[in-house]
């Protein structure tokens, strides 16, 4: 099973971190089309940042794992596309749990 973490502020809503891990064992390695969607979503969510923001985020990938902090960046208008980008991945990664929650599980925790 995927399980993707999104860590949130208590205070102002703002992710904080996301972690993504696991495979979804839908079909064989190549043919697992639910792995396939969310490696897109997340990293591509990263990809955007990085292009639209203007911020290079600190994240880290292995075999079936994913994960960034995120910083606060000082220029307002930048952290609130970052941000938007960040909401519109869990949107996406909601959207793929719910056709498919045998292989996909998304959960939001306060940090």
């Amino acid at each position: 099973m995927i399980i993707a973490t999104i860590v949130r502020r208590d205070s102002d809503r703002r992710i904080t971190s996301f972690a993504i891990e696991g495979h979804a064992n839908f079909r064989k390695i190549g043919k697992d089309i639910i792995c396939a969607g969310v490696s897109t979503v997340s990293i591509g969510t990263v990809n955007s940042i990085e292009k639209l923001a203007g911020v290079e985020l600190p994240a880290k990938m292995k075999d079936g794992w994913l994960s960034s902090d995120i910083p606060t960046l000082e220029d307002a208008a930048s952290d609130a596309r970052m941000q938007l980008l960040l909401e519109s991945m869990v949107v996406m990664l909601n959207s793929i749990a719910e056709a498919y929650g045998k292989y996909v599980s998304v959960q939001e925790i306060s940090g």
